[in-house]
């Protein structure tokens, strides 16, 4: 009250007035007061009271791009590896006169420079060494096809599986997008490493090995959904909810070659599919039709039978009037098999090529299948999808290859060594 006085209405400057301002009782008083209440607001700052605190600034949030994956050890990163936004998948024939020693230099080569790009370091002869500065998780997976280890080993060392997947009826292949004597497999979480990588990559086989084919895809962008979700293909569907888990004794036992294959023991085989998917047609089937198609749910991929993603489906349920709730011809449905073993892991990737021949859409999948065994794992679930499967309304295989993934290697040396040891 006393400080409002001294501004009060009729309290002017006037003649014969004194100029009103604080007494010295007032100002010793108030600076007792004020002294006190100051030291009380420091007590409470500093017991964190404080109302009006303002809160410390936040610093810069990490950079992604300087994450990374390691090159070397006992398994090949890009398998196990949490995928990552973007991939390249890269396709490459053996030049003539490309003998075993020539593909022991061209993996040395190969194995050294991606070394030294998965650390955020240049490759050796990098002519725009800056842009090899940001891993972003890079990882490059080497992979074999049935020309490159005949001549690496000899006829025999090419397993059966190898040469080649049986005939489906829904494929309609096309040589463009089929075979392949190397395969490297280049992700990261930034498009610019991605594309640098390929390029320095691709001038180190340039001796050894010409382009067959090459099929970049995507996922969402780092840090735009938690990590952990399941992707969703361009259909709008989540793909790939029935995948063992990296790191468990099923994901070993289903994915990792065990000491009965060789050379690849500790390894892994990929099938590569390249899938088009008719986006334009698509889109005149209903939410509900496309559901059955699928066998899950839209909204969050729960199978029809329940309400989570990983659920477990209820092929038994009924409906009111007796049919299958998860119907036959789904997806979900044909996909399943009671055999325990016929499982498989899957790292697929959007594409979209741009409107093409009057079409709206030119998209699709590469989808990208690892297993232990090909003939025992991933050819079993392709069948029932080739005689049953709705879906293939409006998929179609276009493209096919199949690789033998060695296993890792340790610093000093290089992936396929095994195999040409």
């Amino acid at each position: 009250m006393a400080a409002d006085q001294g501004a009060g209405p009729g309290r002017g400057t006037g003649p014969g007035r004194r100029r009103a301002g604080p007494s010295r009782r007032l100002l010793v008083s108030g600076g007792v007061a004020a002294g006190g209440a100051f030291a009380a607001i420091g007590t409470d700052q500093m017991l964190g009271r404080g109302e009006d605190t303002p809160a410390a600034a936040p610093g810069p949030a990490p950079l992604h791009g300087g994450r990374t994956e390691p090159f070397h050890g006992t398994r090949q990163a890009g398998i196990a590896s949490a995928p990552q936004a973007h991939a390249t998948f890269l396709a490459l024939d053996l030049r003539d006169g490309v003998d075993r020693d020539g593909i022991r230099r061209m993996l040395r080569i190969l194995s050294d420079d991606t070394d030294r790009l998965t650390r955020g370091e240049p490759a050796l002869a990098d002519s725009e060494p800056e842009l090899g500065l940001v891993p972003a998780r890079l990882t490059v997976t080497f992979g074999f096809g049935p020309g490159l280890v005949a001549r690496a080993a000899g006829d025999a060392a090419v397993p059966s599986w190898l040469r080649g997947l049986p005939a489906f009826a829904v494929d309609r292949l096309d040589p463009a997008w089929t075979g392949g004597d190397l395969l490297l497999h280049i992700g990261a979480d930034d498009p610019v490493t991605v594309a640098h990588a390929t390029r320095m990559l691709l001038k180190d086989c340039r001796g050894f090995a010409a382009l067959r084919w090459r099929q970049s895809g995507f996922r969402r962008s780092h840090g735009a959904e938690p990590a952990g979700t399941t992707m969703r293909n361009l259909f709008g569907q989540i793909d790939g909810s029935a995948n063992p888990t990296p790191g468990t004794a099923e994901f070993d036992r289903l994915v990792w070659c065990g000491d009965d294959h060789g050379w690849l023991a500790g390894g892994s085989t990929l099938v590569v599919r390249r899938i088009t998917m008719d986006l334009d047609r698509w889109d005149r089937l209903d939410r509900s039709g496309r559901e059955q198609a699928v066998g899950r749910s839209l909204s969050n991929g729960a199978p029809l039978t329940g309400s989570r993603e990983h659920d477990e489906p209820d092929f038994t349920a009924t409906t009111a009037i007796g049919f299958p709730v998860i119907p036959e011809f789904s997806h979900v449905r044909r996909a399943r098999s009671d055999n325990p073993t016929e499982r498989i892991f899957r790292r697929s990737y959007n594409y979209d090529d741009g409107p093409t021949d009057g079409r709206v859409s030119n998209s699709g999948l590469v989808f990208a299948s690892y297993q232990a065994d090909v003939t025992g794992q991933f050819v079993p679930i392709q069948r029932r999808l080739d005689e049953l499967d709705l879906l293939n309304e409006w998929i179609t295989p276009v493209g096919s290859a199949v690789f033998a993934l060695p296993p890792g290697c340790a610093p000093g040396g290089f992936v396929g060594e095994t195999l040409l040891a």
